[in-house]
Protein backbone atom coordinates (compact mmCIF):
# COMPACT_ATOMS: atom_id res chain seq x y z
CA UNK A 1 0.00 0.00 0.00
CA UNK A 2 1.30 3.57 -0.32
CA UNK A 3 1.58 6.15 1.47
CA UNK A 4 -1.75 7.63 2.70
CA UNK A 5 -2.71 11.27 2.71
CA UNK A 6 -5.15 13.58 3.15
CA UNK A 7 -6.05 16.92 2.57
CA UNK A 8 -8.96 19.76 2.24
CA UNK A 9 -11.02 20.99 -0.70
CA UNK A 10 -12.15 24.70 -0.71
CA UNK A 11 -12.38 26.72 -3.56
CA UNK A 12 -10.04 29.71 -3.73
CA UNK A 13 -13.43 32.23 -4.10
CA UNK A 14 -14.35 30.75 -0.87
CA UNK A 15 -11.24 32.30 1.46
CA UNK A 16 -12.46 34.50 3.38
CA UNK A 17 -10.49 38.02 2.50
CA UNK A 18 -11.84 42.14 2.52
CA UNK A 19 -12.12 42.42 -1.24
CA UNK A 20 -15.38 40.35 -1.52
CA UNK A 21 -13.99 37.22 -2.90
CA UNK A 22 -11.42 34.64 -2.12
CA UNK A 23 -7.85 35.25 -3.79
CA UNK A 24 -4.16 34.86 -3.65
CA UNK A 25 -3.25 37.20 -1.45
CA UNK A 26 -2.79 36.85 2.61
CA UNK A 27 -6.08 34.34 3.47
CA UNK A 28 -3.88 32.11 0.90
CA UNK A 29 -1.40 31.87 2.76
CA UNK A 30 -3.36 31.44 6.04
CA UNK A 31 -4.80 28.78 4.76
CA UNK A 32 -1.76 27.08 3.28
CA UNK A 33 -0.22 27.57 7.21
CA UNK A 34 -3.72 26.15 8.77
CA UNK A 35 -2.80 22.71 6.19
CA UNK A 36 0.41 22.19 7.36
CA UNK A 37 -0.57 22.87 10.94
CA UNK A 38 -3.43 20.44 10.96
CA UNK A 39 -1.02 17.88 9.28
CA UNK A 40 -2.84 18.17 5.36
CA UNK A 41 -0.44 17.32 2.49
CA UNK A 42 -3.50 18.25 -0.72
CA UNK A 43 -5.40 21.71 -1.31
CA UNK A 44 -7.79 20.71 -4.15
CA UNK A 45 -9.42 23.32 -5.90
CA UNK A 46 -11.82 23.90 -8.51
CA UNK A 47 -10.67 25.31 -12.09
CA UNK A 48 -9.23 28.45 -11.51
CA UNK A 49 -10.50 29.60 -15.53
CA UNK A 50 -12.60 32.32 -15.89
CA UNK A 51 -16.04 32.12 -15.44
CA UNK A 52 -19.30 34.10 -16.76
CA UNK A 53 -22.53 35.46 -15.58
CA UNK A 54 -24.62 32.97 -18.03
CA UNK A 55 -23.64 30.21 -15.88
CA UNK A 56 -24.00 31.45 -12.84
CA UNK A 57 -19.90 31.88 -12.56
CA UNK A 58 -19.83 28.17 -12.85
CA UNK A 59 -15.92 27.24 -12.61
CA UNK A 60 -17.18 24.32 -15.26
CA UNK A 61 -18.22 27.02 -18.09
CA UNK A 62 -15.37 29.04 -19.03
CA UNK A 63 -13.88 31.07 -21.91
CA UNK A 64 -10.46 29.80 -21.85
CA UNK A 65 -9.08 26.13 -20.78
CA UNK A 66 -5.64 28.46 -20.02
CA UNK A 67 -6.60 31.86 -18.86
CA UNK A 68 -7.19 32.32 -15.27
CA UNK A 69 -9.73 34.36 -13.65
CA UNK A 70 -8.36 37.69 -12.84
CA UNK A 71 -10.75 38.15 -9.97
CA UNK A 72 -8.40 36.28 -7.74
CA UNK A 73 -5.78 38.26 -8.22
CA UNK A 74 -5.26 40.06 -4.90
CA UNK A 75 -5.06 44.02 -4.78
CA UNK A 76 -3.37 43.64 -1.57
CA UNK A 77 -0.17 42.25 -2.57
CA UNK A 78 0.18 44.28 -5.33
CA UNK A 79 0.06 47.02 -2.99
CA UNK A 80 3.18 45.44 -1.74
CA UNK A 81 4.81 45.19 -4.71
CA UNK A 82 4.30 49.00 -5.20
CA UNK A 83 2.05 48.76 -8.39
CA UNK A 84 -1.09 50.27 -6.61
CA UNK A 85 -1.36 52.37 -3.34
CA UNK A 86 -3.16 51.91 -0.09
CA UNK A 87 -5.80 54.85 -1.60
CA UNK A 88 -5.93 53.11 -4.91
CA UNK A 89 -8.05 49.70 -3.69
CA UNK A 90 -9.38 51.77 -0.54
CA UNK A 91 -12.88 52.49 -1.85
CA UNK A 92 -14.56 49.40 -1.94
CA UNK A 93 -17.51 48.43 -1.24
CA UNK A 94 -19.60 46.92 1.85
CA UNK A 95 -19.15 42.99 0.52
CA UNK A 96 -20.91 40.13 2.10
CA UNK A 97 -18.72 37.74 4.68
CA UNK A 98 -20.57 34.48 3.88
CA UNK A 99 -21.59 35.26 -0.05
CA UNK A 100 -19.27 36.23 -3.39
CA UNK A 101 -21.81 38.82 -5.01
CA UNK A 102 -20.18 38.66 -8.27
CA UNK A 103 -21.39 41.69 -10.08
CA UNK A 104 -20.02 44.10 -7.13
CA UNK A 105 -17.05 42.12 -7.05
CA UNK A 106 -16.51 42.02 -10.74
CA UNK A 107 -16.46 45.79 -10.79
CA UNK A 108 -14.18 46.51 -7.87
CA UNK A 109 -11.62 44.11 -9.38
CA UNK A 110 -11.65 45.46 -13.11
CA UNK A 111 -11.58 49.54 -11.37
CA UNK A 112 -8.54 48.43 -8.94
CA UNK A 113 -6.92 46.17 -11.71
CA UNK A 114 -7.24 48.73 -14.99
CA UNK A 115 -5.71 51.60 -12.37
CA UNK A 116 -2.69 48.79 -11.62
CA UNK A 117 -2.03 49.02 -15.54
CA UNK A 118 -2.25 52.42 -15.45
CA UNK A 119 0.28 53.11 -13.56
CA UNK A 120 2.41 50.53 -14.94
CA UNK A 121 1.89 52.57 -18.26
CA UNK A 122 3.00 55.89 -17.19
CA UNK A 123 5.21 55.13 -14.00
CA UNK A 124 8.98 54.07 -15.56
CA UNK A 125 9.68 52.92 -12.14
CA UNK A 126 6.89 50.30 -12.25
CA UNK A 127 7.59 49.40 -15.69
CA UNK A 128 11.01 48.94 -15.30
CA UNK A 129 10.29 46.55 -12.11
CA UNK A 130 7.84 44.83 -14.43
CA UNK A 131 8.47 44.99 -17.92
CA UNK A 132 11.05 41.84 -17.98
CA UNK A 133 8.42 39.56 -15.72
CA UNK A 134 6.11 40.61 -18.35
CA UNK A 135 7.90 40.27 -21.49
CA UNK A 136 9.15 36.62 -20.37
CA UNK A 137 5.46 35.74 -19.17
CA UNK A 138 4.17 36.52 -23.02
CA UNK A 139 6.90 34.50 -24.41
CA UNK A 140 6.66 32.10 -22.72
CA UNK A 141 2.52 31.51 -23.10
CA UNK A 142 2.45 32.24 -26.70
CA UNK A 143 0.61 29.15 -26.82
CA UNK A 144 -2.84 30.70 -25.90
CA UNK A 145 -2.48 34.31 -24.60
CA UNK A 146 -2.40 36.64 -27.61
CA UNK A 147 -5.82 34.76 -29.13
CA UNK A 148 -7.29 34.87 -25.42
CA UNK A 149 -6.25 38.72 -25.43
CA UNK A 150 -7.71 39.04 -29.02
CA UNK A 151 -10.96 36.55 -28.33
CA UNK A 152 -11.90 38.94 -25.10
CA UNK A 153 -11.23 42.30 -26.60
CA UNK A 154 -13.37 41.51 -29.51
CA UNK A 155 -15.91 40.15 -28.07
CA UNK A 156 -15.98 43.17 -25.51
CA UNK A 157 -15.83 45.63 -28.76
CA UNK A 158 -18.75 43.91 -30.08
CA UNK A 159 -20.61 44.34 -26.91
CA UNK A 160 -20.51 40.48 -25.94
CA UNK A 161 -21.72 38.59 -29.14
CA UNK A 162 -20.65 35.05 -29.15
CA UNK A 163 -17.94 34.59 -32.01
CA UNK A 164 -19.88 32.87 -34.31
CA UNK A 165 -21.90 36.31 -35.01
CA UNK A 166 -18.84 38.47 -35.45
CA UNK A 167 -18.21 39.68 -38.66
CA UNK A 168 -16.93 37.02 -40.95
CA UNK A 169 -13.10 38.02 -41.42
CA UNK A 170 -12.90 38.51 -37.28
CA UNK A 171 -14.86 34.89 -37.12
CA UNK A 172 -12.75 32.65 -39.90
CA UNK A 173 -9.83 34.45 -38.50
CA UNK A 174 -8.49 36.11 -41.65
CA UNK A 175 -4.83 37.35 -40.83
CA UNK A 176 -5.36 40.89 -42.66
CA UNK A 177 -8.24 41.26 -40.09
CA UNK A 178 -6.83 40.05 -37.21
CA UNK A 179 -3.67 42.45 -37.64
CA UNK A 180 -6.23 45.34 -38.04
CA UNK A 181 -7.66 45.29 -35.05
CA UNK A 182 -5.07 44.38 -32.84
CA UNK A 183 -3.04 47.45 -33.97
CA UNK A 184 -6.01 49.64 -33.22
CA UNK A 185 -6.34 47.89 -29.94
CA UNK A 186 -2.96 47.76 -29.24
CA UNK A 187 -3.87 49.06 -25.45
CA UNK A 188 -6.86 46.83 -24.65
CA UNK A 189 -4.67 43.67 -25.76
CA UNK A 190 -1.76 44.50 -23.36
CA UNK A 191 -3.77 45.39 -20.81
CA UNK A 192 -5.71 41.88 -20.93
CA UNK A 193 -2.38 40.25 -20.83
CA UNK A 194 -1.41 42.34 -18.01
CA UNK A 195 -3.74 41.08 -15.82
CA UNK A 196 -3.16 37.17 -16.69
CA UNK A 197 0.68 37.97 -15.95
CA UNK A 198 -0.46 39.80 -12.55
CA UNK A 199 -2.28 36.45 -11.83
CA UNK A 200 0.30 33.97 -12.77
CA UNK A 201 2.90 35.92 -10.96
CA UNK A 202 1.29 35.61 -7.18
CA UNK A 203 0.09 32.04 -8.52
CA UNK A 204 3.64 30.74 -9.02
CA UNK A 205 4.85 32.78 -5.66
CA UNK A 206 1.64 30.80 -3.58
CA UNK A 207 2.70 27.42 -5.33
CA UNK A 208 6.33 28.14 -4.04
CA UNK A 209 4.74 28.79 -0.54
CA UNK A 210 2.57 25.61 -0.81
CA UNK A 211 5.80 23.48 -1.57
CA UNK A 212 7.79 25.54 1.01
CA UNK A 213 4.94 24.06 3.66
CA UNK A 214 4.83 20.63 2.15
CA UNK A 215 1.30 21.25 0.98
CA UNK A 216 0.45 19.80 -2.64
CA UNK A 217 -2.02 21.56 -5.12
CA UNK A 218 -4.61 19.31 -6.11
CA UNK A 219 -6.28 21.21 -9.45
CA UNK A 220 -9.26 20.66 -11.61
CA UNK A 221 -10.05 20.27 -15.17
CA UNK A 222 -13.19 20.46 -17.15
CA UNK A 223 -12.95 18.11 -20.41
CA UNK A 224 -15.13 20.37 -22.67
CA UNK A 225 -15.15 23.81 -23.38
CA UNK A 226 -18.09 26.09 -24.26
CA UNK A 227 -18.76 26.70 -27.78
CA UNK A 228 -18.12 30.60 -26.97
CA UNK A 229 -14.58 30.46 -25.98
CA UNK A 230 -11.40 31.26 -27.17
CA UNK A 231 -10.35 27.51 -27.40
CA UNK A 232 -13.13 26.89 -30.13
CA UNK A 233 -12.43 30.18 -32.07
CA UNK A 234 -8.55 29.72 -32.19
CA UNK A 235 -9.00 26.25 -32.71
CA UNK A 236 -12.07 25.00 -34.63
CA UNK A 237 -10.74 22.16 -36.64
CA UNK A 238 -10.37 20.29 -33.11
CA UNK A 239 -14.22 20.41 -32.75
CA UNK A 240 -17.39 18.94 -34.84
CA UNK A 241 -18.39 21.84 -36.62
CA UNK A 242 -20.46 22.99 -39.71
CA UNK A 243 -19.35 25.17 -42.00
CA UNK A 244 -21.15 28.44 -39.70
CA UNK A 245 -19.22 27.35 -37.19
CA UNK A 246 -22.15 25.87 -35.30
CA UNK A 247 -21.88 22.43 -33.30
CA UNK A 248 -22.81 19.48 -35.37
CA UNK A 249 -23.27 17.46 -31.95
CA UNK A 250 -23.21 18.35 -28.35
CA UNK A 251 -22.06 16.91 -25.06
CA UNK A 252 -23.72 15.54 -22.77
CA UNK A 253 -24.72 11.81 -20.56
CA UNK A 254 -27.38 9.27 -21.17
CA UNK A 255 -30.64 8.68 -19.59
CA UNK A 256 -30.44 6.79 -16.05
CA UNK A 257 -31.86 6.08 -13.35
CA UNK A 258 -31.70 9.74 -12.33
CA UNK A 259 -32.96 10.81 -15.58
CA UNK A 260 -35.30 9.35 -17.91
CA UNK A 261 -34.20 12.15 -20.79
CA UNK A 262 -30.12 12.17 -19.97
CA UNK A 263 -28.35 15.20 -19.71
CA UNK A 264 -28.06 17.42 -22.84
CA UNK A 265 -24.99 19.52 -21.74
CA UNK A 266 -24.88 21.06 -25.32
CA UNK A 267 -20.67 21.79 -25.55
CA UNK A 268 -19.46 21.74 -28.57
CA UNK A 269 -17.79 17.49 -28.90
CA UNK A 270 -14.34 17.01 -29.75
CA UNK A 271 -13.16 15.70 -33.03
CA UNK A 272 -10.96 12.83 -32.14
CA UNK A 273 -9.43 12.08 -35.75
CA UNK A 274 -8.09 15.79 -35.89
CA UNK A 275 -6.75 15.88 -32.95
CA UNK A 276 -4.95 12.28 -33.28
CA UNK A 277 -3.87 13.89 -36.81
CA UNK A 278 -2.12 16.72 -34.44
CA UNK A 279 -0.30 14.61 -31.97
CA UNK A 280 -3.12 15.45 -29.60
CA UNK A 281 -1.22 18.45 -29.64
CA UNK A 282 -4.16 20.78 -28.14
CA UNK A 283 -4.54 18.62 -25.03
CA UNK A 284 -0.58 17.98 -24.37
CA UNK A 285 -0.23 22.46 -24.28
CA UNK A 286 -3.22 22.06 -21.79
CA UNK A 287 -1.98 19.10 -19.75
CA UNK A 288 1.73 21.03 -19.96
CA UNK A 289 -0.08 24.24 -18.57
CA UNK A 290 -1.52 22.37 -16.06
CA UNK A 291 1.13 20.31 -14.67
CA UNK A 292 2.88 23.58 -13.75
CA UNK A 293 0.17 24.97 -11.71
CA UNK A 294 -0.50 21.61 -9.94
CA UNK A 295 1.20 18.97 -8.46
CA UNK A 296 -2.07 16.85 -9.34
CA UNK A 297 -5.27 16.88 -11.46
CA UNK A 298 -8.65 15.37 -11.39
CA UNK A 299 -10.07 15.20 -14.60
CA UNK A 300 -13.53 16.17 -14.17
CA UNK A 301 -16.09 13.36 -16.64
CA UNK A 302 -13.21 11.43 -17.12
CA UNK A 303 -15.07 8.19 -18.91
CA UNK A 304 -15.45 11.09 -21.41
CA UNK A 305 -11.98 10.45 -22.53
CA UNK A 306 -12.33 7.00 -23.18
CA UNK A 307 -16.29 6.76 -24.45
CA UNK A 308 -18.46 10.22 -25.01
CA UNK A 309 -22.28 10.44 -25.76
CA UNK A 310 -22.94 12.80 -28.60
CA UNK A 311 -26.08 14.18 -29.29
CA UNK A 312 -27.31 15.63 -32.15
CA UNK A 313 -27.50 19.56 -32.01
CA UNK A 314 -31.40 19.41 -32.92
CA UNK A 315 -32.24 17.35 -30.06
CA UNK A 316 -33.76 18.75 -26.89
CA UNK A 317 -32.94 16.01 -25.07
CA UNK A 318 -29.95 13.73 -24.83
CA UNK A 319 -32.19 10.66 -25.48
CA UNK A 320 -31.04 10.29 -29.60
CA UNK A 321 -27.45 10.49 -28.68
CA UNK A 322 -24.88 7.69 -28.88
CA UNK A 323 -21.74 6.40 -27.58
CA UNK A 324 -18.87 7.47 -29.51
CA UNK A 325 -15.18 6.13 -29.43
CA UNK A 326 -12.00 8.12 -27.98
CA UNK A 327 -8.47 6.99 -29.13
CA UNK A 328 -7.80 6.97 -25.46
CA UNK A 329 -4.47 4.76 -25.86
CA UNK A 330 -2.84 7.00 -28.33
CA UNK A 331 -3.73 10.16 -26.40
CA UNK A 332 -1.89 8.87 -22.66
CA UNK A 333 0.40 7.31 -24.49
CA UNK A 334 1.53 10.54 -26.00
CA UNK A 335 1.57 12.25 -22.58
CA UNK A 336 2.86 9.91 -21.09
CA UNK A 337 6.28 10.48 -23.64
CA UNK A 338 5.95 13.97 -22.87
CA UNK A 339 5.71 14.03 -19.36
CA UNK A 340 6.99 10.58 -18.45
CA UNK A 341 4.82 8.03 -16.53
CA UNK A 342 2.76 7.62 -14.20
CA UNK A 343 0.98 10.85 -15.25
CA UNK A 344 0.07 12.77 -11.63
CA UNK A 345 -4.00 12.39 -12.97
CA UNK A 346 -7.27 11.29 -10.87
CA UNK A 347 -10.09 10.14 -12.64
CA UNK A 348 -13.26 11.02 -11.85
CA UNK A 349 -14.98 7.88 -12.66
CA UNK A 350 -18.60 8.55 -11.21
CA UNK A 351 -21.93 7.54 -12.14
CA UNK A 352 -22.07 5.19 -15.47
CA UNK A 353 -18.62 4.12 -15.75
CA UNK A 354 -18.14 0.70 -17.85
CA UNK A 355 -15.14 -1.84 -18.08
CA UNK A 356 -13.49 -0.05 -20.81
CA UNK A 357 -13.36 3.20 -18.55
CA UNK A 358 -11.69 0.70 -15.66
CA UNK A 359 -8.99 -0.80 -17.84
CA UNK A 360 -7.83 2.66 -19.42
CA UNK A 361 -7.39 3.79 -15.33
CA UNK A 362 -5.62 0.59 -14.61
CA UNK A 363 -3.35 0.67 -18.07
CA UNK A 364 -2.05 4.28 -17.03
CA UNK A 365 -2.23 3.81 -13.26
CA UNK A 366 -5.49 6.54 -12.54
CA UNK A 367 -6.69 6.57 -9.02
CA UNK A 368 -10.48 6.80 -9.22
CA UNK A 369 -12.89 8.81 -6.83
CA UNK A 370 -15.31 7.33 -3.92
CA UNK A 371 -17.94 9.55 -2.16
CA UNK A 372 -19.35 7.96 0.99
CA UNK A 373 -22.31 10.25 0.46
CA UNK A 374 -23.39 7.63 -2.41
CA UNK A 375 -22.18 4.92 -0.13
CA UNK A 376 -25.72 4.11 1.93
CA UNK A 377 -28.26 3.73 -0.95
CA UNK A 378 -27.58 0.01 -1.64
CA UNK A 379 -25.92 -3.43 -1.07
CA UNK A 380 -24.39 -3.10 2.37
CA UNK A 381 -21.54 -5.61 1.52
CA UNK A 382 -20.40 -5.14 -2.01
CA UNK A 383 -21.39 -1.28 -2.89
CA UNK A 384 -18.00 -0.07 -3.93
CA UNK A 385 -18.21 3.35 -2.25
CA UNK A 386 -18.10 1.51 1.28
CA UNK A 387 -14.33 2.14 2.77
CA UNK A 388 -14.00 -1.88 3.15
CA UNK A 389 -14.21 -2.33 -0.74
CA UNK A 390 -11.70 0.05 -1.28
CA UNK A 391 -8.25 -0.77 -2.85
CA UNK A 392 -5.67 1.96 -2.27
CA UNK A 393 -5.70 3.43 -5.63
CA UNK A 394 -8.41 5.56 -5.00
CA UNK A 395 -9.52 9.03 -3.34
CA UNK A 396 -12.72 8.92 -0.87
CA UNK A 397 -14.37 12.10 -0.61
CA UNK A 398 -16.45 12.57 2.07
CA UNK A 399 -19.06 14.71 -0.55
CA UNK A 400 -18.13 17.17 -3.36
CA UNK A 401 -18.75 20.24 -5.07
CA UNK A 402 -22.30 19.30 -6.27
CA UNK A 403 -23.49 17.46 -3.34
CA UNK A 404 -24.95 18.78 -0.13
CA UNK A 405 -23.15 18.67 2.64
CA UNK A 406 -22.65 15.99 4.64
CA UNK A 407 -25.09 17.70 7.33
CA UNK A 408 -27.24 19.44 4.99
CA UNK A 409 -27.82 16.08 3.30
CA UNK A 410 -28.13 13.68 6.69
CA UNK A 411 -30.45 16.81 7.39
CA UNK A 412 -32.62 17.11 4.17
CA UNK A 413 -32.27 14.20 1.94
CA UNK A 414 -31.28 10.67 3.29
CA UNK A 415 -33.79 8.29 3.67
CA UNK A 416 -34.25 6.45 6.73
CA UNK A 417 -32.74 3.47 5.35
CA UNK A 418 -29.57 5.10 4.88
CA UNK A 419 -29.59 6.60 8.19
CA UNK A 420 -30.11 2.92 9.23
CA UNK A 421 -27.16 1.69 7.54
CA UNK A 422 -24.71 4.51 8.45
CA UNK A 423 -25.47 3.11 11.97
CA UNK A 424 -25.36 -0.76 10.96
CA UNK A 425 -21.98 -0.13 9.30
CA UNK A 426 -20.18 1.96 12.09
CA UNK A 427 -21.43 0.18 14.87
CA UNK A 428 -23.29 3.25 16.24
CA UNK A 429 -26.47 5.63 17.04
CA UNK A 430 -25.85 8.00 14.29
CA UNK A 431 -27.47 12.08 14.72
CA UNK A 432 -26.91 14.80 13.45
CA UNK A 433 -24.38 15.95 15.90
CA UNK A 434 -21.51 13.96 14.75
CA UNK A 435 -22.54 12.84 11.09
CA UNK A 436 -19.45 14.95 9.46
CA UNK A 437 -17.11 13.62 12.46
CA UNK A 438 -18.60 10.02 11.27
CA UNK A 439 -17.93 10.55 7.98
CA UNK A 440 -14.45 11.72 7.99
CA UNK A 441 -13.27 9.18 10.29
CA UNK A 442 -14.45 7.02 7.96
CA UNK A 443 -13.06 8.44 5.19
CA UNK A 444 -9.42 8.89 6.97
CA UNK A 445 -9.38 4.86 7.98
CA UNK A 446 -10.10 3.58 4.86
CA UNK A 447 -7.75 2.43 2.58
CA UNK A 448 -8.01 4.94 0.37
CA UNK A 449 -4.28 6.64 -0.69
CA UNK A 450 -6.02 9.88 -0.28
CA UNK A 451 -9.13 10.94 1.64
CA UNK A 452 -9.85 14.77 1.16
CA UNK A 453 -12.63 16.38 3.14
CA UNK A 454 -14.45 19.63 1.75
CA UNK A 455 -13.82 22.33 4.29
CA UNK A 456 -18.07 22.37 4.92
CA UNK A 457 -17.92 19.08 6.40
CA UNK A 458 -14.72 19.44 8.65
CA UNK A 459 -17.01 22.76 10.17
CA UNK A 460 -19.95 20.65 10.41
CA UNK A 461 -21.89 23.26 8.25
CA UNK A 462 -25.54 22.58 6.82
CA UNK A 463 -27.22 22.89 3.42
CA UNK A 464 -26.59 26.88 3.64
CA UNK A 465 -22.87 26.04 3.17
CA UNK A 466 -23.62 24.14 0.05
CA UNK A 467 -21.45 25.34 -3.20
CA UNK A 468 -23.25 23.97 -5.92
CA UNK A 469 -26.54 21.85 -6.54
CA UNK A 470 -26.44 20.63 -10.61
CA UNK A 471 -29.01 21.44 -13.23
CA UNK A 472 -29.69 24.81 -11.63
CA UNK A 473 -28.07 28.54 -12.05
CA UNK A 474 -28.93 30.11 -9.31
CA UNK A 475 -28.12 32.92 -7.41
CA UNK A 476 -26.28 30.39 -4.25
CA UNK A 477 -24.21 28.30 -6.59
CA UNK A 478 -20.47 28.81 -6.28
CA UNK A 479 -21.30 31.74 -3.99
CA UNK A 480 -19.79 30.15 -0.30
CA UNK A 481 -17.93 31.86 1.44
CA UNK A 482 -15.75 30.71 4.98
CA UNK A 483 -16.02 32.83 7.45
CA UNK A 484 -12.62 34.34 9.11
CA UNK A 485 -12.57 32.42 12.09
CA UNK A 486 -13.07 29.17 10.46
CA UNK A 487 -9.37 28.12 10.43
CA UNK A 488 -9.02 28.16 14.46
CA UNK A 489 -6.63 26.02 17.05
CA UNK A 490 -9.40 24.27 17.71
CA UNK A 491 -9.72 23.02 14.20
CA UNK A 492 -6.25 22.71 13.47
CA UNK A 493 -6.19 20.17 16.61
CA UNK A 494 -8.89 18.56 16.12
CA UNK A 495 -7.93 17.50 12.31
CA UNK A 496 -4.50 17.14 13.47
CA UNK A 497 -5.35 14.62 15.88
CA UNK A 498 -7.34 12.53 13.32
CA UNK A 499 -5.22 12.86 10.84
CA UNK A 500 -2.19 11.29 13.49
CA UNK A 501 -5.00 8.19 14.58
CA UNK A 502 -5.58 7.54 11.29
CA UNK A 503 -1.89 7.00 10.22
CA UNK A 504 -2.51 9.56 7.46
CA UNK A 505 0.06 12.49 9.20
Amino acid sequence: MSERKSGILLHISSLPCEFGIGDLGQSAYRFVDFLHAAKQQYWQILPINPTDPISGHSPYSSLSAFAANVLFISPRLLVEEGILTDDDISAKPDFSSTSVQYENVSAYKQMVLSRAYERFEADPLIRQAQEKGFNDFISANGFWLEDYALFVAIKDHLNGKIWMEWPGALRSREDKALREFSETQKGELTKIKFFQYLFFKQWDRLKAYCAGRDVRLLGDLSIYMNLDSADVWQFPQNYKLDNQSRPIVVSGVPPDYFSETGQRWGNPVYDWDALKGSHFSWWVERFRFNFRLFDTIRIDHFRGLVQYWEIPEHEETAVNGRWADVPTDDLFKTLEETFAAPLPIIAEDLGYITEDVRAAMRQFGFSGMKVLLFAFNGDMNEHPYLPHNYMDRCVVYTGTHDNNTVLGWFKNEASDDEINNIGKYMNKEISADHICRDFIHMAFHSAAEIAIVPMQDLLGLGKEARMNTPGTVGSANWRWRLSADGLNAKVIEQLSDMTVASGRA
